[in-house]
């Protein structure tokens, strides 16, 4: 009886695997530019499954001012405060010392620092001023010294990014539009909700910290939609970076290998 039931499941099996055999070649008439050993179905099991990972969610703060009452310092401590909260652990980098790219080698103390709390990290908040309609040197120097790859590791790519930004006059959003486009450039998952403050030296106390408002309230939710994303996306970074054109080009790569080695 038992023998019977495993070569029925046997059977069973044979047949949806030929089934999906040739309904993937029915399909790949319709994509004939495609390697059909290459071309993976979406994973759900991968895709839903529960995290493992019981740590808190680590992350990164950067902020561009020197001031010594910066106000995008003050709403990153705001933004650590909420991370806190929802149960994230953070850092934050202090970009005081901090050498313009190029005129300092990669080994100074302050890169090394940066590019190690960038590895250390699952996620991201920049907050930036606005300076002449656009974020400052300050902010975009510590940017340019995190390189898009480190050998054959990306120390970006995959992780969460919240952007936010003060203004000393009227809201604009000249700032976070550029953080937004230097994430996306650098493979990271910038989520929808983001935070700009207008005139924002009215918005902080004597204490340094900052009044309610509808403008902290969206702080808030910056906050808690990041904590969200990381959550979501830990554990799964591997399978969402899982390409077609770079599964193509590492099998290639391995081809040229092999030919070269029977030549």
């Amino acid at each position: 009886m038992k023998e019977s039931l495993l070569e029925n499941l046997r059977i069973e099996l044979n047949r949806i695997i030929v089934s999906l055999f040739f309904y993937k070649k029915l399909i790949m008439k319709d994509l004939p530019n495609i390697d059909p050993a290459l071309l993976n179905s979406i994973d759900n099991d991968k895709l839903f499954s529960s995290s493992e990972n019981t740590n808190k969610p680590k992350i990164l703060l950067l902020y561009g001012s020197l001031r010594e009452r910066s106000f995008s310092r003050l709403l990153t401590e705001e933004a650590a405060r909420l991370l806190q909260f929802f149960g994230a652990e953070t850092k934050t980098f202090d970009p005081s010392g901090l050498p313009l790219p190029d005129d300092a080698d990669a080994n100074h103390p302050k890169v090394q620092e940066l590019r190690d709390l960038v590895a250390w990290s699952e996620g991201m908040v920049w907050c930036s001023p606005e300076r002449h309609g656009a974020m400052t040197g300050v902010m975009k120097s510590q940017i340019d010294w995190v390189p898009l790859a480190i050998g054959a590791v990306r120390p970006t790519q995959g992780k969460t990014l919240a952007v936010m930004q003060v203004c000393g006059g009227s809201q604009s959003f000249n700032a976070v539009n550029q953080m937004r486009v230097l994430g996306r450039w650098m493979r990271m998952v910038t989520i929808p909700n983001q935070s700009s403050v207008p005139k924002a030296w009215l918005e902080f106390g004597d204490d340094n910290r900052m009044k309610p408002s509808v403008l902290y309230d969206r702080v808030v939710d910056v906050m808690e939609e990041l904590v969200k994303f990381t959550l979501l996306l830990r554990d799964k970074q591997d399978y969402f970076l899982d390409r077609y054109s770079e599964r193509k080009e590492s099998a290639e790569e391995l081809l040229k290998r092999v030919e070269q080695r029977n030549s």
